[in-house]
């Protein structure tokens, strides 16, 4: 655009409107909405008479920047030139007013408007649906002379966007003619609202289906935690083979493989994602970031982050909180100072892999060093994750008055996250006091957590005081909780299986525990006694 400006600047007559507007245009499209107000500041100046493709660029822009007393500046200006009556200006005005929430202005415009074709009527029924007016949306739906696809797919997602499924289905069966998008905004209003069975059986339904379709599906089953089923209707797209996955879906089925911990499946879709075009992706590489640091392989992570010739803040964010998660403390602290030579500004997020570093180092002067700078430095409000971090950094330095102080001095209250994180400080450092206001406050916030009781009764059988874990044992019992079983997560022939402790469920238990037995004999041949005591306390 700088360059435009300068060949603009230097026209030697005055330019014609259409340069103009190539102008408003290109500023625009860089979302650089100021300048549009500037120049049509200008270009009035210059006595230079818009037309009806100015206006709409110069009103949008100052929807954009909530402009809206420069924006009845250009209304004005409309109207004296003659466009009060064009559907153009009056459909952009109508989308300005609503999105400011001034939609009695909009509804003024639009009764204003002496034609108003089909796009008028689903800008006002559209402004109405973002005041969440469903009623007077739906009045004017029913008075619309025409209603085409795309008015009767707004209706549709109003209703969506209220939670209202019953009423956006009904209206989804009335319509007359569907195309694709009608069927996948239902697919995705079920996926959000997380009716996964009905966006299963939508799904199934769809007489065709796109990319939005399929990731649609993916995208809900990932949403409400269903990663087995992400990963499975991956691979019924990739069979079909009528529809090849784009950058969305590669990234939400790389973000299911980092939560089964799905290493193989991972690489896989690293190999297909560069075999078929997306090397060097933005939104691929920060996912591929993510998944290899989730699954242990830090050193994969890194050659991802050093490939990437473009980098943004969740870039950074990955790689510093991936690599400071895996204890290398400096490592992180050291890509911190990348990112702010690379001019990168960190947010929030940074700082909870800053602080997570220091605390894996033992760097208590340091993280709270950190600490003030992101409050002081950059203006950013800490949040509970972070005096968590805070809390977690003096209790594993064995500081646990400051801990407490820390936590008594906090502007909100301490969350179960901060009081289980004292507590199981207070089982390295044979803290009981610590440990059993810890316990009571944890009790408050998950009275039906079991796992609190389990780490109490473990320091007390650290300590030897076999009454009070008897005592733990008989008022866990009355409470009627039980601890969950641990669980483990196996990838074999490219799918992931699920295993419980003690489970007898699979069909080749015998074969399972036979060999788990086999492993256990060739650990104590080699003297290796496991600690089963917490297990046992657990029962």
């Amino acid at each position: 655009m700088a360059y435009a400006r300068k060949v603009f600047d230097q026209i030697p007559d005055p330019p014609n409107i259409a340069l103009w507007n190539a102008m408003f245009k290109g500023y625009a499209q860089n979302e650089s909405y100021r300048e549009v107000l500037v120049l049509f500041s200008n270009m009035k100046s210059l006595d230079v008479m818009p037309n009806c493709f100015s206006f709409p660029l110069v009103l949008k822009s100052c929807g954009k920047i909530n402009a809206y007393v420069e924006g009845q500046e250009v209304q004005c200006v409309a109207i004296k030139g003659g466009f009060r009556a064009n559907p153009f200006v009056g459909t952009t005005l109508i989308d300005m007013y609503a999105g400011g929430g001034a939609v009695r202005a909009a509804y003024k415009v639009f009764g204003e408007m002496v034609e108003r074709n089909v796009v008028a009527w689903t800008s006002m029924i559209s402004g109405y649906i973002l005041c969440s007016d469903m009623v007077s949306a739906r009045r004017l739906f029913e008075l619309a002379p025409e209603r085409d696809v795309v008015l009767w797919n707004t209706m549709v997602s109003g209703y969506i966007e209220l939670g209202d499924m019953v009423a956006a289905r009904k209206l989804f069966d009335e319509m007359p003619n569907r195309d694709v998008m009608s069927w996948n905004t239902v697919l995705n209003g079920y996926a959000n609202n997380g009716d996964v069975e009905a966006c299963e059986r939508l799904f199934e339904e769809m007489p065709e289906r796109n990319i939005f379709s399929w990731n649609g599906l993916i995208g809900g089953y990932a949403r409400n935690g269903k990663f087995f089923e992400v990963m499975e209707t991956f691979k019924r797209m990739l069979i079909e083979g009528n529809v090849l996955p784009n950058d969305a879906t590669l990234v939400i089925a790389l973000s299911a493989c980092s939560r089964l911990v799905a290493l193989d499946l991972g690489k896989w879709v690293h190999a297909y994602a560069e075999s078929n075009g997306y090397k060097g992706n933005l939104y691929i590489g920060n996912a591929l970031i993510d998944m290899y640091a989730k699954c242990g392989i830090i050193e994969n992570a890194v050659d991802v982050f050093k490939s990437m010739g473009r980098k943004d803040l969740i870039t950074w964010n990955t790689i510093i909180n991936g690599i400071a998660m895996h204890g290398h403390g400096s490592d992180a602290l050291n890509l911190f100072c990348e990112m702010k030579n690379a001019g990168e500004t960190p947010d929030g997020i940074t700082f909870i892999g800053i602080l997570c570093a220091c605390t894996h180092m033992g760097l208590v002067e340091d993280g709270f060093s950190y600490f003030q700078s992101m409050v002081d430095d950059y203006s950013i409000v800490p949040q509970i994750e972070h005096y968590g971090c805070m809390v977690d950094l003096f209790a594993r330095a064995g500081l646990l008055d400051q801990a407490i102080e820390f936590v008594r001095k906090m502007p909100m209250e301490a969350d179960a996250v901060i009081w289980a994180a004292l507590l199981g400080a207070c089982r390295i450092y044979k803290n009981i006091e610590l440990a059993e206001v810890a316990l009571d406050q944890l009790i408050k916030l998950e009275p039906k957590n079991p796992s609190n009781f389990v780490m109490l009764s473990n320091i007390y059988g650290d300590l030897g005081r076999w009454k009070d874990v008897a005592r733990l044992k008989v008022a866990m019992r009355d409470t009627g909780l039980r601890k969950l079983p641990g669980c483990s997560l196996i990838e074999v022939n490219d799918s992931v299986v699920e295993f419980y402790s003690l489970d007898e469920r699979h069909s080749e238990r015998e074969e399972i525990y036979r060999a788990l037995r086999g492993l256990t004999k060739s650990l104590r041949s080699f003297e290796y006694l496991p600690d089963l005591m917490e297990h046992e306390q657990g029962g």
